[in-house]
C-alpha cells in the first residue's frame, strides 16, 4: 500500500473529498530532531457520524482529538472547528521495527532501509486487561486467522447473556479482522491485528491485544517480516531539544489503572532525564507547567519568544467521504489458531 506524504495529503485534502481513513508517512527528521509533521483542523460535517468516524478520516484516535481539543461531544456539532494532532514527537527509542506507545495510541513503524516512518492509530487493552510492556519481535504472521475465546472472554461473554462459539473463523466478522501479527512474547498471546468492530481503534477497549484499523493492518501485515522488533513503551511525556535550540513537550493522559480515575489530573512519574531538561534555563517554566497541566497531546514549544505556541496547523476545510462501519461490541482475545 502506497502511503501519501503529509504534503500529498494536504493537497488532497483541499481538492476532493476525503477517505474514511488516511495513512501518513512522515519524513524523518535528523538524529537529533523528534519533531515531525504539522497538526490541522477540520470542520465537522452535517453527515459525520461520530468521534471516530472523524478520528478514522484522519488515521488517529478518538481519544488524541478529546486530548487535542480538550472536550469534545461523542458526535461533534456541525461547524465545530476541530485540531486534528498530526504534529508529534518520535519516541524515545531506537528507529527500527515497530514501536507501540501505549499512552498515546499510537502505533510507529520503521521500514528498513526508507528514510520515513509510519504513525497508525491503535486500541490497547482496558483497564485490569491491560497490554503489557515489553522488547520483543513479531514471532508469526497469520493472514485470515480463526479467533479461539479464551475461557476467561466466554465467562464474562457468558455473564452477559453472550455464549461465544469455541472457534470463530476467518472472514469479515472475525474480531481479529483479515491479518495478525504474533508478538513473540509470553506465551504467544498478544497480537497486533485487525478488527471487526473499527470504532474500537483509538480507545482502551482490548483483553490486551494491539487492534489497528482494517487498511492499516493490512499495510502494515504486507510490510513487516517475521522476526522485526518490536517495543511496546508506556511514554505520556515525551519532550526534545531540536536542532535549531527550540524546546518541546508532548504531554498525553496517563493511562489510567481504574476508569473512574481522572487522567486529565492523574499524577505522572517523571524521569531524571526530564527533570534535567526541564530545570534547562532556556525552558520557561511557566509554559511548561502549563503543558504539563493541559495534556494537549500535541508538541508544545517550552522555550523562545513564542514558548506558548503550538506548531503551525494548516487549516482545511473538507466536506465528508464515506463513513465508517457501525460499531459491534464485544472484547477480543489474544489466542489465534490456523
Amino acid at each position: 500500500m502506497k502511503r501519501a506524504s503529509l504534503i500529498t495529503l494536504s493537497i488532497l485534502a483541499a481538492l476532493s473529498a476525503v477517505h474514511s481513513a488516511w495513512a501518513v508517512d512522515y519524513p524523518l527528521p535528523p538524529a537529533n530532531s523528534r519533531l515531525i509533521g504539522q497538526n490541522q483542523t477540520y470542520t465537522v460535517q452535517e453527515s459525520d457520524r461520530n468521534l471516530q468516524a472523524i478520528a478514522r478520516r484522519f488515521d488517529t484516535a478518538a481519544m488524541l482529538l478529546i486530548e487535542a481539543n480538550n472536550t469534545m461531544a461523542p458526535v461533534p456539532r456541525p461547524g465545530t472547528v476541530v485540531t486534528i494532532p498530526s504534529q508529534m514527537l518520535l519516541p524515545d527509542a531506537p528507529r527500527e521495527g515497530i514501536i507501540v506507545n501505549l499512552a498515546e495510541l499510537r502505533l510507529y513503524y520503521f521500514p528498513p532501509g526508507e528514510n520515513q516512518v509510519q504513525v497508525y492509530p491503535i486500541g490497547i487493552g482496558l483497564q485490569g486487561l491491560e497490554t503489557p510492556e515489553m522488547t520483543t519481535r513479531v514471532g508469526q504472521k497469520i493472514p485470515n486467522p480463526t479467533w479461539t475465546p479464551p475461557a476467561g472472554i466466554r465467562a464474562r461473554s457468558a455473564a452477559k447473556g453472550i455464549h461465544l462459539p469455541a472457534v470463530v473463523p476467518a472472514g469479515p466478522n472475525n474480531p481479529l479482522g483479515r491479518y495478525a501479527l504474533r508478538l513473540a512474547y509470553g506465551n504467544g498471546e498478544y497480537l497486533i491485528h485487525g478488527t471487526s468492530a473499527p470504532d474500537s481503534v483509538g480507545l482502551r477497549v482490548s483483553s490486551g491485544c494491539i487492534r489497528m484499523n482494517a487498511p492499516d493492518i493490512k499495510a502494515l501485515f504486507s510490510q513487516v517480516r517475521s522476526g522485526t522488533p518490536v517495543r511496546v513503551i508506556n511514554e505520556p511525556v515525551k519532550y526534545s531539544v531540536e536542532p535549531n535550540g527550540m524546546r518541546y513537550v508532548e504531554v498525553h493522559r496517563p493511562l489510567s489503572q481504574n476508569p473512574e480515575q481522572d487522567t486529565q489530573n492523574l499524577s505522572f512519574t517523571l524521569s531524571s532525564d526530564f527533570t534535567q531538561f526541564a530545570q534547562h534555563a532556556d525552558v520557561r517554566k511557566e509554559q511548561l507547567q502549563k503543558a504539563l497541566t493541559r495534556r494537549a497531546g500535541y508538541p508544545v514549544a517550552v522555550s523562545g519568544e513564542n514558548g506558548a505556541a503550538r506548531a503551525t496547523e494548516p487549516s482545511l476545510s473538507m466536506q465528508s467521504g464515506q463513513r465508517g462501519d457501525a460499531v459491534s461490541e464485544g472484547e477480543v482475545s489474544g489466542t489465534v489458531t490456523q
